[in-house]
This record gives structure tokens, sequence and C-alpha cells, in this order.
């Protein structure tokens, strides 16, 4: 059910939105500036209309002075759609807000069949961006590209395999090291199958005690054990015709293993301290960060129900197995983060993308995000540079630099001497392996010939000296 949240004084409003929607749409009212910012921290919202006199429009104000206006509406709600409600006589100035990323504009008086119009084609975009790129629902890896974009050989593997089970009602189980984005991968089989419309319900099985495990999967009844104080549906039975996501399924215990086998072989269950058996009709995605194949092997984990749940096992490959995903995560993130906070940042300093490629990432898309996040909010240029990421990523990706420490200057001196150190290495070792060849070296790191240029000015360097002897060299001191 779509939600949506209007803002304005304007009596007859609450009225025309409530009847062009019901009953798909749950719309609630704000009738003043604190009652819609209460509104905003309570619940999240898939629209906010939001009346042009709530915003404070000045003649001085350019598109980003707007932009920041409305970093307290996406705060909360960082994929809701924003719609500008105003008189005819100030669509002027709703146009900036929506060049400032306000989704559209309405004006007064609301008409029915503009609100269907303007609501369903932004609801259309909203949900093809949710359903590949923002689970908002998942504690996973937030924001990812969609896997037809990605660059690597392994991912296009799996964006394949995905085409084939999406459509039919196959078990799958997906396996992959932490922070691998399989919730993401489970969502999007999910939004390509005939299920789309239906629920998708997510389990971190790890995260719930075994005393509670089998109430979260099948519900209980009024009474059923302690503290059972009213009727609680369980994920199988509100995951209905849709989905039902079971990440981490390697922790739970022998006993749940028995009663999770019997639901997968009998498709019915019934909630504890019930009788009435309820006819399992989601789809079952697994997944698990640990090789379930040994599990079973040892005896960990049951063999019947690891195959019952192994039907079409997809691999999905750690990020440092594909480091040709890197540049394009990275810029999708950026564009995020641009989104959400007052800031411009476009790219990242060929420094960064040479120790982004070359880094292990343990934690993986999960690690890469979190790390990007962090160097977005302390980074103060247009890209992100050396200063603002974990130092240890430049470990053993130097040699050959040398830099004397002199405590006796500033810090921030300390730090661009050092930067600089490490840019005018990085440089010589990038021209030596392409022995001097601007274009391919430009191409290599991602920037200009011109930018290039413009760096082996500042640091001295000259394309002629590092074709001599298979491109050893030469290069005077800095």
């Amino acid at each position: 059910m779509k939600r949506i949240l209007l803002a304005s004084t304007d009596t007859r409003s609450p009225r025309v939105v409530t009847e062009a929607f019901a009953p798909d749409c749950k719309v609630d009212t704000a009738a003043t500036r604190d009652h819609l910012q209460d509104r905003l921290t309570k619940r999240e919202y898939d629209f906010i209309m939001v009346d042009i006199g709530f915003l404070d429009i000045l003649p001085e104000k350019t598109v980003p002075d707007y932009r920041k206006d409305l970093q307290c509406y996406w705060r909360n709600n960082p994929n809701a759609e924003i719609i500008v409600l105003t008189p005819p006589e100030r669509i002027r100035d709703a146009v900036f807000v929506v060049k400032a990323g306000a989704g559209n504009y309405l004006t007064y008086p609301l008409n029915k069949d503009e609100l269907l119009f303007v609501i369903e084609s932004l609801y259309e975009s909203l949900k093809v961006q949710s359903e590949l790129d923002h689970f908002r629902d998942e504690a996973m890896v937030g924001d990812i590209c969609r896997l037809t974009e990605m660059n690597s050989p392994a991912m296009r593997k799996v964006h394949e395999k995905i085409k084939l089970v999406a459509g039919t009602n196959t078990t799958v189980l997906l396996n992959g090291e932490t922070g691998t984005g399989k919730g993401v991968i489970a969502r999007t089989i999910h939004s390509y199958s005939p299920r789309a419309q239906e629920p998708f319900i997510g389990v971190h099985c790890g995260a719930i005690p075994e005393t509670l495990i089998e109430s979260e999967f099948f519900g209980h009844e009024k009474g059923s054990f302690t503290g059972a104080v009213r009727r609680k549906l369980g994920k199988f039975e509100l995951a209905a015709k849709g989905t039902i996501f079971l990440d981490e399924i390697s922790t739970i215990s022998p006993s749940t293993q028995i009663k999770l086998l019997q639901v997968l072989q009998d498709k019915v269950f019934q909630r504890v301290g019930g009788e009435r058996d309820i006819r399992l009709e989601a789809r079952i995605i697994a997944a698990s960060n640990v090789d379930l194949k040994p599990l079973s092997d040892q005896g960990a984990f049951r063999t019947d129900l690891y195959y019952r749940l192994n039907v079409f096992p997809i691999d999905i490959p750690p990020l440092r197995e594909r480091s040709e995903d890197i540049p394009l995560l990275v810029d999708h993130f950026l564009k995020r983060l641009n989104r959400l906070h007052i800031k411009e940042i476009h790219g990242v300093h060929p420094a960064v993308s040479h120790a982004l490629t070359n880094y292990d990432w343990p934690g993986n898309v999960r690690e890469l995000e979190n790390i990007i996040e962090r160097a977005f909010l302390l980074e103060t240029s247009h890209v992100l540079t050396p200063e603002s990421m974990p130092q240890e990523m430049f470990e053993g990706l130097g040699q050959g630099v040398t830099f004397a420490l002199d405590i006796t200057q500033p810090l921030a001196e300390v730090r661009r001497m050092a930067l600089d150190n490490v840019e005018r290495s990085y440089l010589k070792a990038l021209l030596e392996k392409y022995q001097g060849r601007i274009k391919l070296s430009a191409t290599h790191i991602g920037i200009t010939p011109r930018q290039l240029h413009n760096l082996m000015i500042r640091h001295g360097l000259r394309k002629e000296e590092f074709k001599r002897s298979g491109g050893a060299s030469t290069t005077r001191a800095h």
C-alpha cells in the first residue's frame, strides 16, 4: 500500500486526494509545519505533497538553496517523491523547487485526474528504482547498481541466472560472503518474477532468538505461551503469495531445521498453539555466507533440508573478484549521497581509484559503501582524495615512496606533502607501465589526457623520461 503525506492548509485537498487513491493508499495530513515535521520523523512515505507556503521561497534563493530546503523531507524519507502544491500565480516558484529535486508540482484546486496521472507516473519510476536499487526495508547494502549495468563477467553471469529462475516457483539458494548483496539479489529475483506485486518478506535467521524463531516464522495464537497476549501472524503467512527470504539460513537450530523441512515438504504450516493448517504459497529464497554442503556432510546441517533449499544455487562473487564493478558502485553511492547531503562530489582522485581497485574488500560491497559514505562526509573538495580515505587502504601501494616526516610542520602541511609524494610516485609507476603513453595512461586511471598532462607538469614529470630502456624512469628528484 502506498503512503502519502499531504501537507496543506487547503481544506478541500484532503478529500480530493483521499477519493483519488482510496483504498490503495493511506493518506496522512499535516496542516502546520510543526505537524509536518512530526509526521516525517514518525513514518516513511512514498509521496510527500507539500504546499509551497510551507517552503521558504525568497527572490534571492538559488536552486542549491531550495535543494537544501528539501533535505529535511528526505532525511527520514530518502526515497520519497516530493510534489509541490501551488496556486497558479506561483508556478514559477514551484518550477525552481522541481529543479532542486522535487518530482513535480500541481496547482490548486487539486484535480483528481491530474493527481492520478502525476502520482502514478512518479510511482512507476519509484517502483523500478525501489525494486532494483533501493531496498529500504532491508539492512543490507543500502543502494546498489542495477545488475544489468555491472561490468564484470561474474555479475553478468549472476544476472543471467536470475532471469532464468525469476519466472518460476523454484526455491533458490544464494551463496556468498557477508556483504556481497545476497539480499539485493533476492529482492531482484522477486521484482523480476510474476510475484512482484506481492509482499517480499525478509527474515534474518541469525538475529532471532531460538525461543522465538518458530513464532517469527509461523506466528502464534493468543495464549499459546507466556507473553502471547494476542494473535500474531508469522513471516510465512505475511509473505502470502509473494516471496520469503531466509537470510543466514545456516544459523537455525536442528529443531528449527526439522520444522522448516516439514513445511517445505508438506506446503502447510500451523501457528504456534493453533490447529488450522495454513497453506504455504510464498516462494522460498534462502541465503548463506558459509557453504552448506560441508556443514551437511559434517552433520551440522540436515542433508535433506540442504537439498530442499539447493534446487537452484546462485554463487555471488566477492568484490575482490570483480574489481571492474567498483567504479560503477562508487559513482552510484556518490549520486545517492549528493542527493541526501548538501554537497557536490562527483569523482575520485586517481590515487583513490587505484587503492579502491587493489584493496582486498573483506566486507565486500557493504564495506565499500560505508567507506565511501565516511569519505564523503570528511571530504572538503569536489573529488574523494586519499586524505579522506582510511590510510590502511594505501599500505603496500606506495613501494618506492619516500617521505621524511618533519614534526616541526603543521599537520595539514605534512598531509599535503605526503599526498603529493604518493601522487607523484603513483604517476611514475603508471607512466612506467605504459612507457610514457599519455592516452593509455589517462584511460587506465579514468581521467582525460589533458588532466594527466597537468598532473605531470605539477610533479615535474616528462613522458620522454619513461620511454628509455623499455620504460625505466630517470626522473629527477622532487
